[in-house]
């Protein structure tokens, strides 16, 4: 492991703990509230502070995954902030569950196009995302900012239980046909999802890459 591996996996897990994560389900949950739902809101998770949001389960993994990464030299890994607790029964629109859902993804997306901006602008004074100076390592962070929220957005669209894709997928298809594939994924899902977490990377990144290096007007990622 190098010391770049090391800054990055520092700033990767950083980062999704204190704002990533906490971005994405407050996002859940003020769309939540707004479109009926207080249940969120009840548990104080209209909120962008990190503690309301950390699981210990999906931080601790995380750090562990991404620590264990860095020493092949990719230090990003897999983990969760706490899940919002949403109860569809009070949601308002007919397309609100689904509304609720993709606005933890979108706001991923919104946040990326933000550390772009941060990004593009110390690019054209010639900082690169490194850890050799501070304008370089404030780059670095710009960077992962861009690439984790991307994967983030990416990743929970996909259409497999319990992820964010899911929820907008039930609320696309017929009735009869959604419910259908609610009973699939209630007995395979995560069995799927591990499949995708094991063996999807590569794909998944064939998705993320494309987006990250738009975002940052630069091919850094390939």
């Amino acid at each position: 492991m190098t010391s770049l591996d090391l800054a990055r996996a520092v700033i990767f897990v950083g980062m999704f703990l204190l704002i990533s994560g906490p971005v994405h389900e407050c996002a859940h949950a003020f769309v939540a509230w707004k479109l009926g739902d207080g249940t969120a809101k009840l548990f104080g998770r209209v909120s962008l502070d990190p503690v309301r949001h950390f699981d210990p389960v999906g931080g601790g993994l995380l750090a562990f995954s991404v620590i264990i990464g860095a020493l092949v030299h990719s230090p990003y890994g897999f983990g969760w902030a706490k899940p919002t607790p949403v109860n569809p029964y009070n949601l308002r629109g007919r397309y609100a569950d689904s509304m609720v859902a993709a606005a933890g993804p979108l706001s991923n997306l919104a946040l990326a196009a933000v550390f772009a901006i941060g990004f593009r602008i110390l690019w054209a004074d010639g900082a690169v995302p490194t850890n050799t100076s501070p304008l370089n390592m404030l780059e670095l962070v710009f960077s992962t900012g861009i690439l984790l929220n991307v994967i983030l957005m990416v990743f929970n669209f996909i259409p497999i239980s319990p992820l964010d894709g899911s929820h907008v997928l039930f609320d696309l298809l017929d009735p009869r046909t959604s419910q259908d594939v609610r009973n699939f994924m209630s007995q395979y899902g995560l069995m799927l999802l591990v499949v995708v977490i094991l063996f999807g990377g590569t794909v998944i990144y064939q998705v993320v890459a494309p987006i990250a290096n738009f975002l940052a007007g630069v091919p850094l990622w390939g």
